[in-house]
């Protein structure tokens, strides 16, 4: 497992374009037959996917984490951007459809991964945090989650907001999870664009063609910078950094937040005239 440690704000102003993106962007997730996961400082969160294709792949207790099981102190949100599968945990089988959501909360958990069809493979995208409370594992489909419709087609930023894991629907220790999926025709995300000190956040693009891009807005607001981001890479958003992007086509994302709460709307806004 790599690990990884965030610059503060004061060294981001330094840095070149590759400095950047070596720092703030995962670009080497979702290998076929391999599962990968990354060590941050930032929250002490762990990021990783799994592509399960011939064989299972099983969550390690990695050396990083000083643990017995990879969930022993730890939660976990699941997120299939790909073919069907299923996550065993322990005893218990859970079958994942596309933008399902599993939980797996706290406990010696033994935690494997596999497709339904190796020619199709699931694509699990993964996210934990430190936990000091138990909460059971739980199963969230995607197509039976109440959406939130943002933006409009005049400014580009129409969207639908889809809450696996918050205050309201899969209880956790401090883990939220869900996704956003821009409508045909609008390329801006969370724009304006915010922060919260309280919460990092962690972004999951995906469903992008091989020629398409989005470009994400970070850093201070007087003090912008961007990472030009393919598909099924991660941007890493500290508190102080702005997170907002614009696409050169209709894309989705997953969103990932840990840290002081767990209130969805719990955020500082940033006036487009106050960029720079």
């Amino acid at each position: 497992m790599k690990t990884l440690l965030m610059p503060d704000p004061i060294r981001y102003v330094t840095m070149t374009t590759q400095q950047l993106r070596d720092e703030f962007l995962l670009q080497d997730l979702f290998q076929p037959g391999k599962l990968d996961a990354v060590y941050l400082d930032l929250d002490r969160a762990v990021i990783g996917s799994g592509v399960p294709t011939d064989a299972p792949l099983k969550l390690r207790a990695y050396p990083e984490l000083r643990a017995d099981f990879f969930t022993e102190r730890r939660e976990l949100g699941v997120l299939n951007i790909g073919g069907k599968g299923s996550v065993q945990v322990g005893s218990e089988t859970f079958e994942l459809e596309k933008l399902d959501c599993l939980y797996v909360g706290r406990g010696k958990h033994e935690v494997e991964f596999l497709s339904a069809d190796a020619r199709q493979p699931a694509a699990f995208y993964l996210l934990s945090y430190p936990a000091h409370a138990e909460y059971p594992t739980k199963l969230s489909r995607g197509a039976d989650l109440s959406v939130v419709s943002l933006g409009a087609q005049a400014t580009a930023n129409a969207r639908e907001i889809r809450k696996h894991i918050h205050a309201e629907g899969v209880d956790s220790c401090q883990l939220v999870m869900g996704f956003t999926e821009m409508l045909l025709g609008s390329v801006w995300n969370t724009m304006p664009a915010h922060t919260h000190m309280r919460r990092s956040e962690i972004y999951l693009y995906f469903d992008l063609s091989a020629d398409d891009r989005v470009i994400h807005l970070m850093g201070p607001a007087t003090e912008t910078r961007h990472l030009v981001v393919a598909n099924r890479q991660v941007a890493i958003s500290p508190g102080w950094s702005m997170h907002a992007g614009v696409g050169t086509s209709s894309y989705s994302f997953c969103w990932g937040m840990g840290g002081e709460n767990k209130v969805y709307s719990d955020m500082d806004p940033i006036a487009v005239r106050d960029l720079r």
